[in-house]
Parts: structure tokens; C-alpha cells; sequence
């Protein structure tokens, strides 16, 4: 009976040990295994959908450990240090976009890369999909909540500028997930209903404004081909047509790891990227879809226990905005895949191929963990 209540209590320090190394290190050890546990699954996947390119897995990999040195690296500042400099962050990111539009390195008829030879070829957007909601949950923080109508303004102001940069590069995909970051920080700050529901009431005058004056003709026809993909099987329709086909041929269980026939004869583009659940779905059927689906789950249900136990408002805004904001790229990927949601060009998160991404992913859950492991220090200052 001694030896047993011995064992239990050694067993409790142990478990308490090592909680309290975690939070030393400033890390969430929930947050961190579900990150490696989607990163593990997503080179497993790209391996397949890359035709066994093990250049690219490693790059991929590769972008994975940078990412997580970055989140490990963020977590350590307290989260009124990122709240005191995030505007200089936010400058630095206007100032990069600018020079995208001056001199961006492009691909497929569009500037979005800064291009440095034989150093590094990054995207400034994707860094500003975490810049944009921190500098507003920054502003918003030292106010009063909820925020005043000139507060919304100036809220709206700081995501509209990089979201108008971002769209004429063109990628809308992108613009569009910045200016609903912001929208996500003002409404975890308390936005009142009626301006919630005048703002969608303007989507529609909006909508047609962007149709007749921004959009260009290939984003036009993506809308097209939602309503109706069959119109040109041969086109435009080809890539909703292919996933679509690739994800119902593989059933409840999938045709196994590597046989897909979509793929790997070539009748999915891009399916190491945007329609990489395709493969999935193909490859391991309903079954593999739902079981990525609980990671994504599990994630958000960590993100949001965060944001929960938060100490201060800037944390609650950052915390419930990067959650939310992380759900909406998983719903807005799927839903473009199975032709739910026209085309926009964004990946699914920690699974698509794509450095930039996969890094300013992981900042963002860096800066979650510095939110959730500095909590009892914010409590105390």
C-alpha cells in the first residue's frame, strides 16, 4: 500500500517536473504535439501528391524546422514587448509589400515574391496575415472596449491599406483572409451587432464593385466555374472537375498510400498545393479526411482554451483571432476543393506545399504560446 502511494506520488512530481519545464521554456506541450503531429502528416502526404519528390519534401521540411525555431523564439517574448513593436513590424511589412509591387519576383503572371539570389524568396503577405491582426488587437488593446466609432475606422483603415496592396499583386485569396483577420479582432473586441450587420449588407454593393473594377478576367471566370464547372470541363472547370473525382473515387478507406491515380498520372494540377486534400481523399478516402479534420479539431480547441484563460485584452484578441482566422483557411481550402467555395489560391494550412506559409503559421502560434505560457507573469506586472 506504501509502495503504491509512493509510485503515485513519484508519478505526480514527474508530470509536475515536467509541466514546469514546459512553462520555463515557454512552451504548450497540448499546442506543440498537435503542431508536430499535422506537420508529420503533411510531409507523409506530400510525398505521394509530389510524385515522391524527396527535394521537395525536404524543403518542406526544411521550412518546418525554421518555423518551429520561430515559434519557440517568439514564445519567449512577453506579449506586451510584441504589442509595444508590432507597429514597427507593420510598417516593415507595408514597406516590403510596396517593393512587391515595384520590383516582386512573379510567377503566373503575378508579383508576389521578393527575390533575393542565392539568399531567400519569400512572400511579404503572407508575414502581414499576422502582422495586420496583431497591430489592430494592439491598437484595440489600449482602448475601450467595446471600440468607438473612430476606433473602428482606424481599425479598418490598418487592414484595408495592406489588403488593397495585397490585391493588386493579384492575390485575392490572401487580401481577402487579411481584411477578415482585422474583422476577426474587431468582433472578438466586442463589435456592436449593428455594424456587424451593415457590414454585411455591404457585401453585396462591394461585391459587384470588385467584379466591374478589381477583379481581373481569370479571377472572374473562377467565380464562373463555381456556379457552373461543367460549362469548360477542358478549362477552367478541369481543376474542381479532377478533385472532385479524385476525392469521390477514393471511397470510405482510399485506394492506399502512393495509388492514387488522379495524381500521379497527372490529371490534378497543383496537387501538391492547393488541391493537396484531394489526394488525401483519394489516397486514405473519408476516413483519412475526418481523421485530419480531428487534428484541425484538436487545434482549434487548443486555441481556443487559450484564449479562454488569456490575462490581458491583447492576448484575448490575438489568441481568438489567430484561432479563428486558422479556421477559416482549413474551411475556405476545403470548401474550394470540393466546389463548395470558388478557387481563391489558399493552401491547406501545415498539408499544401509552401515555405512562407507553413513559417508565418507557426510565428502566429509562437505568439500563442507566449500568450498562454506568460499568463501568470502578466497576472503579477
Amino acid at each position: 500500500m506504501a509502495n503504491n502511494f509512493d509510485r503515485n506520488i513519484t508519478r505526480e512530481d514527474l508530470m509536475r517536473r515536467r509541466a514546469s519545464l514546459l512553462q520555463r521554456m515557454h512552451i504548450d506541450g497540448q499546442l506543440l504535439f498537435i503542431l508536430l503531429t499535422i506537420a508529420a502528416t503533411g510531409l507523409f502526404i506530400l510525398y505521394s501528391a509530389s510524385g515522391k519528390d524527396w527535394a521537395l519534401v525536404s524543403r518542406q521540411a526544411i521550412s518546418f524546422g525554421i518555423g518551429l525555431t520561430g515559434m519557440l523564439i517568439i514564445a519567449q517574448f512577453e506579449p506586451r514587448f510584441m504589442a509595444r513593436w508590432v507597429a514597427l513590424a507593420y510598417i516593415g511589412g507595408l514597406i516590403l509589400l510596396g517593393i512587391v509591387l515595384v520590383a516582386g519576383d512573379g510567377a503566373k503572371g503575378a508579383h508576389r515574391w521578393i527575390h533575393i539570389p542565392g539568399v531567400i524568396r519569400f512572400q511579404p503577405s503572407e508575414i502581414m496575415k499576422l502582422v495586420v491582426p496583431m497591430m489592430v488587437a494592439s491598437y484595440l488593446g489600449s482602448r475601450a472596449l467595446p471600440p468607438r466609432l473612430k476606433h473602428i475606422v482606424v481599425a479598418l483603415a490598418l487592414s484595408v491599406v495592406p489588403f488593397g496592396m495585397i490585391l493588386v499583386q493579384p492575390d485575392l485569396g490572401t487580401s481577402l483572409l487579411i481584411i477578415v483577420s482585422g474583422g476577426f479582432v474587431l468582433f472578438m473586441g466586442g463589435l456592436q451587432w449593428r455594424w456587424i450587420l451593415s457590414a454585411v449588407a455591404a457585401v453585396v454593393p462591394l461585391a459587384i464593385g470588385m467584379w466591374f473594377f478589381v477583379m481581373r478576367d481569370y479571377q472572374k471566370q473562377r467565380v464562373l466555374t463555381f456556379l457552373d464547372p461543367e460549362s469548360d470541363p477542358l478549362g477552367s472547370g478541369w481543376n474542381i472537375i479532377q478533385s472532385k473525382a479524385a476525392i469521390g473515387s477514393g471511397g470510405v478507406y482510399g485506394k492506399g498510400w502512393l495509388q492514387g491515380t488522379q495524381s500521379h498520372l497527372d490529371f490534378l494540377p497543383e496537387s501538391h498545393t492547393d488541391f493537396i486534400i484531394a489526394v488525401l481523399g483519394e489516397e486514405f478516402g473519408l476516413v483519412g479526411i475526418c481523421l485530419l479534420l480531428f487534428l484541425y479539431l484538436l487545434l482549434v480547441a487548443r486555441g481556443l482554451a487559450i484564449t479562454y484563460k488569456a490575462q490581458s485584452l491583447f492576448g484575448k484578441l490575438m489568441a481568438g483571432t489567430i484561432t479563428l482566422t486558422f479556421f477559416v483557411y482549413v474551411f475556405i481550402n476545403i470548401g474550394m476543393v470540393s466546389g463548395l467555395l470558388p478557387v481563391v489560391g489558399v493552401p491547406l494550412p501545415f498539408i499544401s506545399y509552401g515555405g512562407t506559409s507553413i513559417v508565418s503559421l507557426l510565428a502566429g502560434f509562437g505568439v500563442m504560446m507566449s500568450i498562454h505560457t506568460h499568463r501568470k507573469w502578466i497576472a503579477q506586472g
